[in-house]
């Protein structure tokens, strides 16, 4: 039993280095897929294996059977559930995109809370953060001196501050 597993195997591994190559353009030209085109081509050699009458054959009729395997195992594939279902792409349906609820929350509520503040301190906080003048430039446009809008920045901000603490988001 030991001799017959033997020559079993040699046969196999010679036909499998007089074909593997040749079988494996085949599938590969049917599939355009080298990992299938390596599995079917593994699959082929193993159904060999797994009929020795066929290791014993001549090297023509081995050669035209291994074909005609691996070219079943394509259709089988082709016909497949997997095959059907799937798709392989590069470009995504979709894009995944961050979530900005946060975002439009919290420009919700610091609208809510700039609401609150009296007119001149809502023009110093805007002036100063949303449209990054400086302290100078907004004194200038308001025509009143440096120091009141400084004042005006920091009893804005202590108003903003006790708001949102007051909303539960101060913290």
């Amino acid at each position: 039993m030991k001799k017959l597993k033997s020559n079993q195997d040699d046969l196999l591994l010679a036909l499998s280095q007089a074909h593997r190559q040749s079988l494996f353009n085949y599938v590969y030209r049917m599939t355009a897929d080298s990992g299938l085109a390596q599995d079917i081509v593994q699959e082929s050699l193993l159904k060999a294996w797994k009929h020795p009458s066929i290791l014993e054959q001549g090297n023509d009729s081995a050669r035209a059977w291994l074909f005609t395997v691996a070219r079943n195992l394509v259709i089988d594939d082709r016909r497949s559930a997997r095959f059907r279902r799937e798709s392989a792409t590069e470009v995504l349906p979709e894009l995944p995109t961050a979530d900005e609820t946060n975002a439009v929350l919290d420009a919700w509520l610091v609208s809510d809370v700039l609401a609150t503040l009296s007119e001149v301190h809502r023009r110093a906080i805007v002036s100063a953060y949303y449209l990054g003048n400086s302290v100078a430039e907004i004194a200038r446009q308001e025509e009143v001196p440096i120091g009141t809008i400084k004042s005006r920045l920091h009893y804005a901000l202590a108003a903003l501050r006790l708001s949102l603490q007051e909303r539960g988001a101060g913290q």
